[in-house]
């Protein structure tokens, strides 16, 4: 086993550990998770509050940077696989965009928590884990697989920045829109990493070979 598969193992494990941790925290309820939701959601939704527009504004960020709008991009790019029968991309974007939402409704209906009561816009379904946070970050890192190896160097900093700023802002502004506890959140994150490790290690991709940026070829499945 490469030291790169042990490492992305032992991590997933240790994100498995904080989903349960969460969950357990949440429910019991531990004293300083229920202190650090509570003081959350508080200081936010005062400020929401007072400050319709920033309300609007996070509402809307959190709605064009939604897993239901990723997913149905993936869809399109699912179709465009298909047709060029490049089955095995087909199959990982399916499992690890597309069913991270059955994921979502699957974690939820086992938790069941209520959503907080000072909920600053509509929300359904329930509380934990964070829906947004979850999905994001299984495919935010999926996204990272299929890319990263087929830009310049230079470019996959800026890019890796800008798939986390995406997965940590929104996964935020649940937060202050008051619709998640911070434990759900972080929960959400926690098993969107595992989902994504999951589908890697099973489901890895193998995209066609592409030119580098030094003129070789890119091995499949790198």
């Amino acid at each position: 086993m490469s030291v790169d598969r042990r490492w992305l193992i032992a991590t997933a494990v240790l994100a498995a550990g904080v989903y349960a941790a969460t969950w357990i925290g949440w429910s019991t309820p531990w004293p300083w998770v229920a202190s650090v939701d509570d003081a959350a959601l508080r200081v936010t939704h005062g400020y929401g509050v007072e400050h319709p527009t920033w309300v609007l504004a996070w509402d809307v960020l959190c709605s064009v940077f939604s897993p239901v709008v990723f997913r149905l991009v993936t869809l399109g790019v699912i179709v465009w696989a298909a047709i060029r029968r490049k089955w095995r991309l087909v199959v990982y974007l399916a499992v690890a965009v597309e069913m991270s939402g059955l994921l979502t409704e699957f974690a939820k209906g086992l938790a069941d928590r209520a959503r907080p009561d000072t909920a600053l816009v509509g929300a359904s379904s329930s509380s934990f884990p964070s829906g947004h946070a979850l999905g994001n970050t299984a495919i935010v890192l999926s996204a990272l697989v299929l890319v990263l190896p087929l830009v310049r160097r230079r470019v996959r900093p800026l890019l890796i920045v800008l798939g986390a700023a995406i997965v940590l802002v929104i996964g935020v502004g649940r937060v202050v829109l008051n619709v998640h506890h911070p434990s759900d959140v972080v929960a959400g994150w926690a098993l969107g990493y595992v989902w994504f490790v999951v589908t890697l290690a099973l489901l890895p991709p193998r995209p066609a070979d592409v030119t580098a940026e030094d003129g070789t070829r890119v091995a499949r499945g790198s």
